[in-house]
Order: structure tokens, then sequence, then C-alpha cells
């Protein structure tokens, strides 16, 4: 057991020298103490922060100028959600995708692409550049490529673009729009596609980045202006940035709890990475070291992220 700790701490340093590796803390913003907080966005419009407790069936609003979390409870485990132009939300829950009123809190389902497949549940995703809603499965057993990713069109089409997936987690897309970054986190891998933005089509699917074991698994995601990928590193305590251009890690941000989520810049210069993070699957003696596990952070890295889009419901 010594050796293979030993053995693990050697590689670890050994990788940090091999990359241009820069460490800043992260600072509490929400001691909210989430069982699974996840699902961190943007609201440019609104100068919103909304987040999800996956398991506590929570959508949050975090308002950072009046230092206010609204909670809206949803019925159901919430996997992630976005803005929509009509003002309304668009929401994975458990059993499909609904829109989801902010104002009232009512909730219409759009569509449920696996109503065959009660074990499953809904977890990340975002909207590409065009507007179509992105969201991907994965099972409640621990079932292995049970799950897959869907892209809801703005008629309400859904299309099934990846199948045999674990645990679908971050996606974004790159700024000129040519490529999508998609993780399934059991394989520790970023997959980069070949990307359509007229068509919403993907293909060609190569390995952009690699996580080791030693830094955590990859979860969340979100991308800077510079095309950079900020990943959240569930088990790693961090929030990692890599080039997918060349595959190398840059830079890390240390956050105190075990289990960091998603990750989404903010601010009104989108200077502020916001992280969320998760008390489930933390022990006693990790919630001594991290008391404030499940909460909110926020660290301004020194770069600027870009706008998420938002689903195009409108004509």
């Amino acid at each position: 057991m010594m050796r293979s700790k030993l053995a693990c701490i050697i590689l670890l340093l050994i990788f940090y020298a091999c990359t241009n590796y820069k460490s800043e803390p992260a600072e509490l913003v929400i001691d909210s103490k989430s069982d699974l907080g996840e699902g961190a966005f943007w609201n440019y419009k609104t100068g919103e922060l909304i987040w999800v407790d996956i398991t506590g069936q929570i959508l949050n609003f975090f308002n950072p100028a009046l230092r206010n979390n609204k909670e809206m409870f949803t019925g159901q485990m919430i996997g992630t959600v976005v803005p929509a132009e009509s003002g309304k939300m668009v929401v994975a829950l458990q059993n499909g995708i609904y829109m989801l009123d902010p104002a009232t809190g009512s909730k219409k389902l759009i569509v449920n692409p696996e109503e065959d497949i009660p074990d499953n549940r809904f977890n990340d995703g975002k909207c590409d550049p065009a507007g179509r809603f992105w969201a991907g499965t994965m099972s409640l057993t621990g079932k292995k490529s049970a799950g897959a990713l869907y892209r809801l069109d703005s008629d309400s089409s859904i299309h099934k673009m990846v199948d045999n997936v674990t645990t679908s987690n971050g996606i974004v897309w790159s700024n000129d729009k040519k490529k999508m970054y998609y993780i399934d986190t059991p394989t520790r891998k970023v997959m980069a596609y070949d990307y359509d933005n007229e068509s919403g089509d993907i293909r060609n699917p190569e390995v952009a980045v690699e996580v080791p074991a030693v830094l955590g698994a990859p979860d969340g995601m979100t991308i800077d202006e510079a095309g950079n990928l900020w990943i959240a590193l569930w088990g790693g305590s961090a929030v990692g940035c890599w080039d997918p251009r060349s595959g190398e890690l840059t830079r890390t941000i240390e956050v105190p709890a075990k289990n960091v989520t998603s990750c989404a810049f903010g601010g009104d210069d989108l200077g502020t990475l916001y992280i969320t993070t998760a008390r489930q699957n933390t022990g006693d003696e990790d919630l001594v070291k991290f008391p404030h596990a499940g909460g909110v952070f926020k660290v301004k890295p020194g770069v600027k992220g870009v706008r998420g889009y938002f689903f195009n419901d409108q004509p």
C-alpha cells in the first residue's frame, strides 16, 4: 500500500514538472453543502449564476450583486439547465427534457427519448452555437455504457448523437464553431469532434485531452476566450486548465472540496470562474478537511470566458 501511494506521489510530481503548472485557491461563495451541486451556467442577460443540486432536485439562481441564492424545487433529479431565448429555461430532469418557466416554476415536457429506460437519468448538458440543446444520460444503477448523448433541436426533434456512454458530462464548442469537446467521465478523456454548426452533425472523434488518474476524474467543463478547456476534477479537489490543441495541462485551481463537479465563467466581464462541488462520496475524514464541500466557489484566474449559448425557441 505504501509503495502504491509513493508511486502515485512520484508520478504526480513528474507530471506537474512536465507542465507549465500554476495553482491558485478558490474562495467560498455559497455554503450550500449540496449533495451533488452541478450544471453551472452564467446567464449574462440577468447577471445570475444558475446551477443545480441534482439529487436535491433543486434549481438555483445566484445573484452575486445581491449576494442572494434562490432555490426552486423541481420535483425530479435535475441534471442541467440552460436559459432559452424566450426567457424560459430548458431543464434536463430525470425522466426527460422540459421547458420551465422560472417565474412560476411550472414545466412542460418536451421529449423523453429514454422513456423505455426507467433506470437512466439525464446528467450534464449545454447548448451549441446554433441554440440546440445537448444533454446526456447515465444509469442510476451504475451500469456501464447504458447512456447516450442527445441533441434537441428548436423544432423539438431529438437526435441520438453518441451511444454507449457511461457518465455523460462536460460539453463545449470551440470559439470558431468547428469543434465540439465532450467528456464521458470514466474514459478520463476529452473527445474532440468535427462539428458542423449549420446541421449540428458531429464526426471524426479524436482524443484531445487525457486526464491522469492521479488528478481525479473529468466532470463538467467550460472554455475560455483563448480556447482552453477548464475541467472540474471529481476526486481531485481542483479545476484543471488544458490546451486541447496540445493536450497539455497548463494550470490548476485548488478547490476546498474533494469532488469538484462543474465550472462556468461569469461576472460582467466573464472574468470570474464559478465552481460547483458535491458533498456526495465525501467521507468523514474529508469533511473535516473540507467542511464547505458541496458549496459554490469562485476565483479570478486572470483570463476571461465566453458567453454561454441559449436555447433557440424563438420562431
